[in-house]
């Protein structure tokens, strides 16, 4: 990713034809994790571990999970690509996407305990606040922040050491009490947080991986520059997601770093799940890997494909990702509290699907209709760029 020694910074950068490409993608991850989101609401009786238990799992059940695996880091890898391009469309480059950065990533943490949590339990005051995506796209961007001031090349190297790296730290654990135990349970040690008697924090995404994928995506911003050639552009993008997958099949067959061991299964399709069933919480070198590598190749191929109908609709959700995120949470809540009234709890302790297919047709269901609602969104957000706040979501 490192072909000059600084960030370029030009007064502006007209982007707007690759940012479909940019939005479409991001669209295709948000509707993967909109399945994921109907899967832990509708079918919680069949609960998957991280990572999951391959013998215990059905194929559609994990494959289905794995495509959800995709939308954190290809997120948090397209946050840090777009506020280089916020900042590369000012005036002040740098200044402009770290004040930005700051702001925005502030308004998502304080958005994750509060309006998110919310929708998850509704239960105020919360007994137990879940630290997830959000929060760590949060404080993704308030590191960022600080990290825009470095060199190109500096911050390249961070975030590969970062990704490449941290698993390294995977046997290093601080009791509760400990002083390390909560600045390391935000790092990279996933676990508990006691606030009071009445309230403890998850820290369901540790911050540590996360940063260096942000760098990256920030350090990628100089491809997608107006002026810069589209050829190039796309076989940076194709190399680095082969050497990423290459990399991912390399380590997973030799079996010896970036994540747990794995054993052949009993068919072919059960030792493609285990070869498959990379680690999430943290995200562990081998899952980034992975999903980073298809994501690097998706973009190339919706850039190649701009022309094409289906991404509009794709990029329609990719420009309101906040604002589509909290309205399809407090959707499935109360479509969960309305189900539990008509049918009861029909499965065990919970209301859900008897069958994984019912979780894929409720899924494209609940994405079109959400559909006219963020297209609305979207098309405000284009129209009034006077209203500051409006990019927040």
């Amino acid at each position: 990713m490192a072909d000059s020694p600084n960030i370029p910074l030009p007064s502006r950068a007209d982007a707007r034809g690759r940012l479909l490409s940019i939005d479409a993608l991001r669209g295709l991850v948000i509707l993967f994790m909109l399945l994921d989101h109907v899967r832990e609401t509708f079918y919680l009786h069949h609960q998957v571990p991280d990572p999951m238990v391959v013998d215990q799992t059905p194929p559609e059940l994990f494959f289905s999970r794995l495509l959800a695996h995709l939308c954190a880091p290809v997120f948090v890898f397209l946050t840090g690509l777009s506020a280089f391009l916020y900042g590369a469309r000012q005036g002040d480059g740098r200044a402009a996407a770290s004040s930005f950065l700051w702001k925005r990533g502030l308004f998502l943490v304080v958005l994750e305990v509060t309006l998110i949590n919310f929708a998850w339990t509704f239960q105020f005051p919360p007994a137990k606040v879940f630290l997830q995506v959000i929060w760590v796209i949060g404080l993704s961007m308030l590191s960022l922040a600080a990290l825009v001031w470095l060199p190109r090349k500096a911050l390249v190297v961070l975030g590969i050491v970062l990704v490449v790296g941290h698993n390294l730290l995977d046997g290093i654990h601080f009791p509760v009490g400990h002083a390390l135990h909560v600045p390391w349970a935000v790092l990279h040690d996933r676990g508990w947080i006691e606030v009071s008697d009445t309230l403890k924090l998850r820290t369901s995404y540790p911050l540590l991986p996360w940063i260096g994928v942000i760098a990256l995506g920030y350090a990628a911003g100089p491809w997608f520059m107006g002026g810069s050639d589209a050829v190039r552009r796309q076989r940076l993008l194709m190399v680095w997601g082969v050497v990423l997958l290459a990399g991912f099949v390399l380590l997973r067959a030799l079996d010896v770093y970036g994540d747990k061991p794995w054993t052949s299964g009993a068919t072919a399709v059960a030792t493609l799940m285990a070869f498959l069933n990379v680690t999430k919480y943290p995200p562990s070198l081998l899952f980034i890997s992975l999903t980073l590598g298809v994501g690097l190749l998706m973009l190339r191929a919706f850039e190649r494909r701009q022309g094409a109908s289906w991404l509009a609709p794709l990029a329609v959700y990719g420009a309101a990702p906040m604002f589509f995120y909290v309205l399809h949470l407090y959707v499935l809540k109360f479509l969960y509290l309305a189900g539990e009234a008509v049918w009861g709890l029909n499965q065990g302790k919970f209301f859900g699907f008897s069958a994984m297919w019912m979780v894929w047709v409720a899924s494209v269901v609940l994405a079109v209709a959400l559909y006219p609602a963020v297209r609305a969104f979207a098309g405000l957000k284009a129209r009034r760029r006077d209203i500051a706040w409006l990019k927040y979501l």
